[in-house]
């Protein structure tokens, strides 16, 4: 079937595959702003065990992303990726809501990160395949909205179960698998794969990043050293419920990130294209260092309302827009192969970066732990201003 244009901009696949992200997305936010909570709250682990097993989980993932975008390039099948990645996490939510330990809850992390180690770079392939270089960033901008509406959905429906049946955290983690098989169904029924030649898909070198130029490697290195201060979005409900949010109302605190997140997406991302993809994420940066610090120098639990909205502005500002610039710099037959080093890079960071973070907690206090984050941002942003210029392809 065509790729035919469904809203001005946007293609078929970009359109469903964000109905698939926001779908599995209500499923990942029903259960991941808990996730701390359930550790610290009702299997008695300590700060670092937090950090340490939201950082092997990324990890996780991060590893197998490079490896499933090298595989989507060379035999060209991102859908058949996509449906074996999403369906690996679906299975994830069972297991979770039956743990009586903080290693099988690590388990269900590991299952979970494993599958979206399979699906992303595919996913993102897709998008950039279904995109003129003109609307990158409005593509990626739409399809982090749609993640992101998925993730003002989840908490909200979080809250309302956890309020009518007495804080039932593995309730939630099992209901959490409905919207999980529904976007599962939407790749299977709506996404439609671009057929390539064989002869360029014979053409795909081995898995290497010698065949990408300096400008892709530099920023690399920006995304590396961003990363290990960008240790997991645990610690911040950890630190909403150390400075006196509720535990019910955790969620809706998470929600409010997650609403301007989802609105400011898409127009960050339109107006990335216009004013450069570079001045955005270095705006991204810069703001992200500021509300880190924010956050850990907060005493009151109406300081905490206040920035965690901000941190979803800086979301907006940079998620879709740092993948939108990744695909200036990469070959048009290596998309795949690009956004998995990218993601790898990143995800890899967060292992180390979230044991620190725990680490710096657990001995020295929360504030250490946020200004950490915050310095490092300044640091890539540093570093990112000495970048050349994207080349479009």
């Amino acid at each position: 079937m065509e790729d035919r244009q469904i809203i001005r901009g946007l293609s078929r696949n970009v359109f469903f595959t964000g109905l698939v992200s926001l779908f599995m997305d209500i499923s990942s936010e029903m259960v991941y702003p808990l996730i701390p909570l359930f550790l610290t709250g009702v299997l008695g682990t300590t700060k670092t065990t937090v950090g340490i097993i939201e950082g092997i989980a990324e990890a996780t993932a991060s590893i197998l992303k490079v490896f499933s975008g090298w595989l989507s390039d060379k035999f060209g099948k991102r859908k058949l990726l996509m449906v074996i990645g999403y369906g690996v996490s679906t299975v994830s939510r069972p297991v979770i809501a039956n743990a009586a330990t903080w290693f099988e809850v690590l388990t269900a992390r590991f299952i979970d990160r494993f599958g979206k180690g399979i699906r992303t770079a595919p996913r993102d392939a897709i998008i950039a395949d279904s995109t003129g270089n003109s609307t990158l960033g409005l593509a990626f901008g739409f399809h982090r909205s749609m993640d992101t509406i998925g993730a003002v959905i989840g908490p909200g429906v979080s809250f309302l179960l956890l309020y009518l049946y007495a804080n039932n955290l593995r309730l939630v983690f099992y209901a959490s698998t409905v919207p999980a098989l529904i976007a599962v169904a939407f790749i299977i029924l709506f996404i439609k794969e671009k057929k390539r030649p064989a002869e360029e898909r014979a053409r795909i070198p081995k898995l290497t990043i010698s065949s990408f130029n300096g400008p892709f490697r530099h920023y690399l290195i920006v995304i590396g050293v961003f990363s290990l201060g960008n240790f997991a979005d645990a610690f911040l409900v950890l630190q909403a419920e150390n400075l006196g949010v509720e535990r019910s109302l955790i969620p809706i605190i998470y929600l409010s990130f997650n609403i301007v997140y989802a609105v400011s997406s898409a127009p960050f991302g339109a107006l990335a294209d216009r004013i450069g993809l570079k001045r955005m994420i270095l705006a991204g940066f810069i703001l992200y260092a500021l509300v880190y610090a924010g956050v850990g120098f907060s005493s009151t639990p109406a300081h905490l309302w206040a920035l965690f909205p901000l941190y979803g502005v800086y979301k907006g500002m940079s998620e879709g827009t740092q993948k939108a610039y990744l695909a200036t710099l990469a070959p048009a037959q290596q998309k795949a192969t690009a956004f998995g080093v990218y993601h790898t890079v990143s995800g890899l960071a967060l292992l180390p970066a979230s044991i620190v973070a725990g680490y710096l907690w657990d001995h020295t206090g929360p504030e250490a732990t946020f200004l950490y984050g915050s310095l490092m941002s300044i640091l890539a942003a540093i570093i990112f201003s000495f970048s050349k210029k994207a080349v479009n392809r």
